[in-house]
């Protein structure tokens, strides 16, 4: 697996433009929609996001596990991995098969299951939180449909990503980010102009991942993959799901720990706080999602190249990734944080955006939270390379105590933006802070 400078470039590239989008997309929302419609618009994320929760570990897990094949593997295992000879060029066609047959059922029933969930029970919330709203509702309603099922079909092709992931398509992918991008920013910001507001958004969101899929399908599936693929009998996908699956449910878990440290909070605070409130907390963690984006982008074109090189038994090299990824990842949160912090609300005001940044606070908790956490996902990633998920109780425990403890200061003590940035970063400093980054210097540079 050939991954270098010219993949990191390329992920910069597409990093930098989906953010430069969001950028110059960014003005039109905050100068053309109200605030409340921003909170609106702010929820409906946090709400589709609860995706991350149905996956339940299997997106990783199958990434992982595509990038064992391509490396040689020629049998799947519930804990560790086989290791293989470097000169062993050699891809198991029929395991290949078996596990991209694997994917599309396990992505297909909970598609069906979140598609549901989303008419149900996500069509109940948004009518609590329209209540007293004083715009069209009519608008909102339709992009709440449209939203429900582009958010199901994204999820049922999901496994796409995998197969571009694991096979180590980096460049490949980026290029198909700058292009739907492009897309979406035109798309979203003449029908925002035009007067569509949230269903300008939405659309817009839709004709992007159709282009994502459709050029994914055609950058994988090459006509030699084909060719191979349609020549063998798929291996069992009975057996396949049962060996990625207990892992998959421990990162499916440790995923709905730290879904509750990260997301709850908007979910609670939108009960008590206004939707001013809610639309300052969003936009403010938009901008910071955006310098975890940039602080991870080593790391994560490396992943695949590290699982491999896990399978080789190159402990040396991963050393290497794990330093430049760390440095690059604190420099990031730098510079880019300061920015953040002095050029904030000077840029909002400047394009005469209705809603700002929190007050400097608990802005530079919110930052510092973030960092956080982007230090643990980096250590987590490379951690569960090894096939082994050893944080996912550690994870659901946190997730458990940030909400009982958001519930407390918000019901008893009337606190407002400070707790939804400060009692989720209080807790991960309890253990979860200090406790991976440990295990993970211990397994690289204290064990080989």
């Amino acid at each position: 697996m050939q991954i270098g400078k010219k993949d990191i470039g390329w992920n910069y590239a597409a990093t930098f433009f989906k953010i430069g989008s969001s950028i110059i997309l960014l003005p039109f929302i905050l100068k053309m929609l109200p605030t409340e419609k921003v909170g609106i618009w702010i929820i409906f994320m946090n709400i589709v996001s609860v995706s991350q929760l149905l996956d339940f570990g299997f997106n990783s897990s199958f990434t992982r596990n595509v990038t064992y094949v391509f490396s040689g593997v020629k049998s799947l295992m519930k804990i560790n991995y086989e290791i293989v000879d470097e000169k062993d060029k050699s891809i198991d066609y029929g395991l290949l098969k078996g596990l991209i047959s694997s994917m599309k059922w396990y992505y297909s029933c909970i598609a069906l299951l979140f598609f549901v969930l989303l008419i149900t029970i996500g069509t109940f919330y948004v009518n609590h939180i329209l209540i007293g709203y004083q715009y069209d509702k009519k608008e909102i309603y339709i992009a709440w449909i449209i939203l429900c099922i582009i958010s199901s079909y994204g999820l049922y092709t999901l496994y796409y990503d995998s197969l571009l992931q694991g096979k180590g398509l980096i460049k490949q992918s980026k290029k198909i980010i700058i292009i739907s991008n492009a897309l979406y920013l035109i798309t979203a910001a003449l029908l925002i102009m035009k007067g569509f507001g949230l269903i300008a958004i939405v659309l817009a969101q839709t004709i992007q991942l159709v282009i994502v899929r459709f050029l994914s399908y055609r950058t994988f599936y090459t006509n030699s993959i084909k060719t191979s693929l349609e020549k063998v009998i798929g291996n069992s996908r009975k057996e396949i799901i049962k060996v990625i699956y207990p892992n998959a449910l421990k990162v499916g878990l440790t995923i709905i720990g730290g879904y509750t440290m990260d997301k709850f909070s908007i979910f609670i605070g939108s009960i008590y706080l206004p939707l001013s409130d809610i639309a300052s907390y969003g936009i403010s963690l938009s901008l910071i999602s955006i310098i975890a984006a940039l602080s991870g982008i080593v790391i994560n074109t490396y992943l695949p190249k590290i699982t491999e090189l896990r399978v080789k038994n190159n402990y040396e090299q991963i050393r290497q990734i794990y330093l430049r990824g760390i440095m690059f990842l604190i420099l990031t949160y730098i510079i880019c944080g300061i920015c953040v912090l002095v050029l904030g609300d000077w840029a909002l005001e400047l394009i005469k955006s209705k809603t700002l940044l929190m007050t400097t606070f608990p802005l530079i908790i919110a930052i510092l939270a973030s960092f956080n956490g982007s230090n643990l996902t980096m250590t987590g990633n490379i951690i569960v390379t090894k096939n082994e998920v050893p944080f996912y109780k550690a994870s659901l425990l946190s997730g458990a105590a940030t909400v009982i403890f958001l519930y407390i200061a918000f019901e008893f003590f009337h606190t407002g933006l400070l707790s939804m940035v400060l009692i989720p970063l209080i807790v991960c400093l309890l253990y979860q802070s200090w406790k991976w980054p440990y295990e993970l210097i211990k397994d690289l540079f204290l064990s080989k």
